[in-house]
């Protein structure tokens, strides 16, 4: 158990992985313009790699990995980094930036269906938690309102909803995994993996993409590749690690919750009732998910 001096630094880190990657949200769909995103995604990743390998160095953290390691590197790399940038990403680039950090948030509720696959007993709170994110879901989609044949409106949602299930899928290995070193000493080993994961899929489906010459796409690709993925990761890494699983993971709801105020206020998106009501569901349906699972925890 941890220290209370440990958990009152848990707490105070908390809030980095908040503050930077609720703000990435807005930053990334500002930068987005004009820029291939499969190309803004691997550079961000790139960026990612470079100062996580750095930061591993300077704490004298670098190992090399092992066979027992290869497993939970390439999923991670693959599906939570690689995957997950490509889709929302271009998720992001046809939908407004507040709507992807909602619905990009639903990794919670993905790993019910995943936890029922592999036989896991699920608790009737957890499928309440569910049936409110699946509503909320609807409610922000708004099928009654948007134009669905309109150019790229159900491809955006289709690419953040399934960004959300391929990191759900990593993080149900992750909980499963045998851990021989630790999350922050694989973490560069990680976007190594998706770095050139995303290179090969830039090239092969958008082999004519480019980063647009700007201060705003590359001061956004700086702040989200070499301040907000690894210093972000690295904090919550510590947050999960020493918090009781409920207060990390509701205390991660505030990610969604900042990327969807700022993206209203600095980038003038209107907060509608189907989204101000679809994102207020979809936040309930994850935090009773996460206490159900907390509870079930406890329980053993």
């Amino acid at each position: 158990m941890p220290r209370p001096p440990q958990q009152r630094r848990a707490l105070f880190l908390l809030a980095v992985p908040v503050l930077l990657f609720g703000s990435g949200w807005p930053v990334n769909k500002l930068a987005l313009a004009g820029t291939s995103p499969l190309w803004f995604a691997t550079g961000r990743v790139i960026l990612s790699a470079l100062v996580s390998f750095a930061l591993v160095v300077m704490m004298r953290q670098f190992r090399w990995p092992k066979r027992p390691d290869l497993a939970i590197i390439l999923s991670v790399g693959l599906l939570q980094l690689g995957l997950f940038f490509a889709l929302t990403n271009e998720g992001l680039s046809l939908v407004p930036a507040g709507r992807s950090a909602v619905l990009s948030s639903t990794t919670t509720l993905w790993l019910v269906p995943l936890a029922l696959l592999a036989g896991e007993p699920i608790p009737k709170l957890r499928w309440g938690g569910v049936a409110l994110g699946l509503a909320g879901i609807v409610v922000l989609a708004n099928p009654w309102s948007l134009d669905w044949r309109a150019p790229g409106v159900a491809l955006g949602h289709g690419f953040l909803l399934l960004a959300a299930l391929s990191w759900s899928v990593a993080i149900f290995h992750t909980r499963h995994h045998s851990w021989r070193l630790t999350p922050l000493q694989v973490l560069p080993w990680q976007m190594l993996v998706a770095s050139l994961f995303l290179l090969g899929l830039a090239a092969l489906f958008d082999p004519g993409g480019r980063l647009a010459p700007s201060i705003v796409t590359l001061g956004g690709l700086f702040y989200v590749g070499a301040i907000a993925g690894p210093l972000a990761t690295w904090a919550a890494l510590i947050a999960s690690r020493d918090l009781p699983t409920v207060v990390s993971s509701l205390g991660f709801l505030g990610i969604p919750a900042l990327g969807l105020m700022l993206s209203t206020t600095l980038l003038g998106e209107p907060m509608t009732w189907s989204l101000g009501g679809g994102a207020g569901l979809i936040v309930a349906g994850v935090a009773l998910a996460t206490l159900a699972r907390a509870r079930a925890t406890d329980r053993r």
